[in-house]
């Protein structure tokens, strides 16, 4: 599909990677791996031609689909969840308007018998002709399916999309990718901003997937569940296995084992041939021999072993003055967004050096009540704050926040002050920004970047409250380690909001589950909670179709059999989804190959006959995949 050779990216005279070769097949699904700045989102831009390497080719197949889902969606304000769904079908949108033109000329026009009038009756035709072949019959119907499979309501069709969170946006955009039948699927962060449910969704629908994928993602999980082989950049080189991340970590640390072990024997094999060197050099009677091992270590490869970036920021969080016991008192608060409630009736008491997990599906009021704690929103009911309580906040989308205009070191000297911004550059130095580094625009950090500076931005300020709602997103792996640390060590009040179970695992000592409208107390970190809602992880939680009993639930029945049954039917589902994927962009190529050169492929024997028993299959295998959502439904799997 896609063939990469000799590729070079530089940045200020420096190469972002340089030379680096893959080729990119039908069925791969690679995870892009590396460091924040390392240029992940960078190597994406460029195979979707947004912009052109230094040096390199980009050989792709002719007529591929590429669809690229970036980290930062923009949406235009003022449309509707169906009418951003449909921007999917730009040609169909199109032909629409011209299909609406012809009808009201055809409907103004009385010279019935004219050359201009016959012409519009033959554009008609043509113009309805193309429009069928690019299934401009079916695509409302298609929209509004997979909407509804990615967790939509009917009622929220018709919602401008500025009234959603950043997660239910991401899923709009991904249902515009699979709409469009695109050939390579290029996704940055898809799992930024999702809540468990949706990345389910996107796990199925990616191992369905008959294209090829890219992605970008620090979410060790979902690389796994999702990716067949993994490239990583690192230093300028990439490194590229048919191996999903954890194994790629394995083979790769035996690899440099076994190059390390190679690289000592060589070495003693130079310094052995050396040593014979300087013995014979003296005696002419060795000379000849003396010359001859000197061409041989002339000619010798020398072996080399592949270098990690092991560089991480230095993170820490001082507390500005101790508070009072209590830091927030919360009684009777409620929340609305216009006629939809968030929040109702919830009583919160947030005790000093507390240490706090807020969990739940998106949309229940985890951000909402961040934001109410900090002063960004209004609401209904009682919150007092303690005395001398000052609070620190890391927004979800705290890296929006950020002039693109200015550098790095401007941005943090504005937000300084008299007594700190003589430390400005070593706080920045900390964040593995050094150097010329500083004098980077922030328009051209990628978001892990952002992110980091962000941080660094966020510790000019006096806090002994630290509010975190999903400070992962977009940081590499190694970078959220660190910060995982420099939380444990905080000796302030920390409240988290994230979805990471490995990230929140040893951090908080006490959890408020978001549901309902309501929140629930667990006195106990994230293992304790898990254990009393009986799941292992957030995933069985979080996803709506699976009913997760309380620790006091009695057990069903006939539960054994009912487990049996539903692994058997969603094993058939998995199968009929992969091929109702196949079927679907068969017919859509044919549809393409129509539109391009309709009497040519007409003519190819027995078209219509074959063209006609597809979609028939695919009718039959939509009616099975009614059928086995149907039995699953009426299990309540």
């Amino acid at each position: 599909m896609l063939n990469i050779h000799n590729l070079s990216v530089s940045f200020g005279g420096e190469y972002l990677f340089e030379e680096i070769s893959f080729r990119l097949n039908g069925g791969d699904r690679v995870g892009l791996i590396g460091k924040n700045g390392a240029g992940k989102s960078t190597l994406l831009k460029l195979l979707s031609k947004d912009f052109a390497p230094d040096s390199g080719t980009i050989a792709m197949e002719k007529n591929i689909r590429i669809g690229f889902l970036r980290q930062d969606i923009d949406f235009e304000e003022g449309r509707s969840v169906l009418e951003e769904a449909y921007q999917a079908f730009e040609e169909i949108k199109k032909m629409e308007l011209q299909l609406d033109e012809v009808n009201h000329q055809l409907a103004e026009r009385t010279d019935y018998e004219s050359e201009g009038y016959n012409q519009l009756i033959i554009d008609l035709s043509d113009l309805t002709h193309r429009y069928e072949i690019l299934g401009g019959y079916n695509y409302q119907g298609d929209t509004e399916k997979i909407l509804l499979g990615l967790g939509f309501k009917r009622e929220d069709f018709d919602k401008k999309t500025e009234t959603f969170s950043g997660g239910w946006r991401m899923r709009i955009e991904l249902a515009k990718l699979l709409l469009q039948s695109n050939d390579v699927l290029l996704l940055d962060e898809p799992t930024n901003h999702l809540d468990i449910e949706s990345i389910i969704w996107l796990e199925q629908f990616l191992n369905n997937y008959a294209g090829a994928v890219v992605i970008v993602s620090h979410d060790k999980m979902f690389l796994d569940n999702v990716t067949n082989r993994t490239i990583e950049i690192s230093l300028g080189r990439i490194y590229d296995y048919n191996k999903p991340y954890t194994e790629f970590l394995k083979l790769r640390g035996e690899i440099k084992e076994q190059q390390l072990n190679a690289q000592k024997n060589q070495e003693r094999e130079i310094q052995q041939a050396e040593r014979l060197i300087e013995k014979f050099r003296a005696k002419s009677s060795k000379a000849s021999m003396a010359q001859s091992l000197i061409k041989k270590l002339d000619k010798m490869e020398r072996i080399e072993v592949d270098q990690d970036d092991n560089a991480v920021m230095n993170l820490r969080f001082p507390v500005s003055v101790t508070p009072g016991k209590v830091v927030a008192e919360i009684e009777g608060l409620s929340k609305n967004y216009g006629e939809k409630e968030v929040l109702s009736d919830i009583n919160l008491l947030l005790e000093r050096d507390s240490k706090t997990a807020f969990v739940g599906q998106n949309g229940q009021g985890k951000s909402t009540l961040a934001k109410i704690m900090v002063g960004d929103l209004d609401y209904e009911g009682k919150m007092k704050l303690g005395h001398n309580v000052q609070i620190g906040y890391f927004a979800q989308n705290q890296a929006e926040y950020l002039d693109g205009n200015k550098t790095i070191l401007d941005t943090m000297i504005d937000a300084a002050n008299e007594k700190n911004r003589s430390t400005v550059r070593d706080v920045l130095g900390s964040f593995l920004f050094r150097g010329d580094e500083v004098d980077k625009y922030v328009k051209v950090l990628s978001g892990g970047e952002r992110n980091r500076l962000a941080l660094a931005k966020m510790l000019l300020q006096p806090f002994n409250v630290l509010v975190m709602d999903e400070p992962t997103n977009h940081l590499d792996i190694q970078s959220k380690n660190v910060l995982k640390q420099a939380l444990k060590n905080f000796s302030g009040t920390l409240i988290v909001v994230s979805h990471d179970r490995d990230f929140l695992q040893g951090l908080t000592n006490k959890v408020y589950e978001f549901k309902d409208h309501k929140i629930r107390e667990y006195l106990g970190d994230i293992d304790f909670y898990l254990e009393q809602r009986k799941a292992d992880d957030f995933r069985v939680i979080e996803k709506k179709s699976e009913k997760v009993k309380e620790s006091t639930a009695k057990p069903k029945n006939n539960s054994f059999k009912d487990q049996k049954k539903v692994k058997s039917l969603r094993n058939k589902l998995s199968s009929v989804e992969s091929k109702i994927s196949q079927l679907e962009k068969q017919i859509a190529d044919i549809d393409h190959e129509l539109l391009m050169d309709y009497d040519a492929t007409i003519a190819k024997p027995n078209f219509f006959e074959g063209y006609q028993t597809k979609k028939k299959d695919l009718e039959g295998l939509m009616e099975s995949w009614e059928d086995i959502t149907l039995q699953l439904e009426r299990i309540g799997a």
